[in-house]
């Protein structure tokens, strides 16, 4: 298997299809899910600060195929490399007001767990494998090798309402320096 903190040349660029237009200002659902540093995050009180959750489809592992047919799906391939964006730029993302961030996906909290300390995250990964927040939200999700996965977005939520939605997100590997730019220029 390749190297997962890379992105392959030439992948394709996933279009902006509108499926997360309606998105800005909606309230989030009470979920609670697990997190990867133990308990459940409620997701409707998250506090009155920003918190940034990127959602992602999965997270590679070198002892585990990617779904067939993964690098030519668009937005698919990058996880890894947009986690560790997240984790470079942690403490700028919590300098321009990020009161905290978390990375969600449908992977179980014990692969997510194995991430976190691979990838040496400051932050906790949460755990969805019913995609109850795609349910919930309508958030937008493809399918692979017979599973449903999330689309690559990224949710700025402020107050328990999502103040901003960037989607689609690409480059993966570099979007976490696109998140901390827009919190620095729309600064609360």
């Amino acid at each position: 298997m390749d190297d997962l903190t890379r992105l392959p040349a030439e992948l394709p660029v996933p279009e902006d299809d509108g499926a997360a237009d309606h998105l800005p200002g909606t309230r989030l659902p009470h979920l609670e899910l697990p997190a990867t540093e133990g308990g459940l995050v409620a997701l409707d009180r998250l506090g009155p600060a920003r918190t940034v959750l990127y959602v992602y489809p999965l997270t590679g592992r070198h002892d585990r195929a990617l779904p067939t047919g993964w690098d030519a799906i668009p937005g698919a391939r990058g996880c890894t490399p947009e986690a560790c964006g997240f984790r470079d730029h942690h403490a700028e993302l919590v300098t321009a007001g990020a009161a905290g961030v978390f990375g969600a996906s449908s992977q179980s909290s014990p692969y997510q767990r194995e991430v976190v300390e691979r990838l040496r995250l400051p932050f906790a990964l949460l755990s969805d494998p019913a995609l109850t927040l795609a349910t919930a939200l309508g958030l937008p999700t493809f399918e692979a090798d017979g599973r449903k996965f999330y689309r690559r977005l990224t949710l700025v939520v402020r107050d328990g309402e999502i103040e901003h939605v960037f989607y689609p997100v690409f480059p993966p590997d570099r979007h976490a320096g696109q998140v901390v730019e827009w919190l620095r220029a729309n600064a609360v």
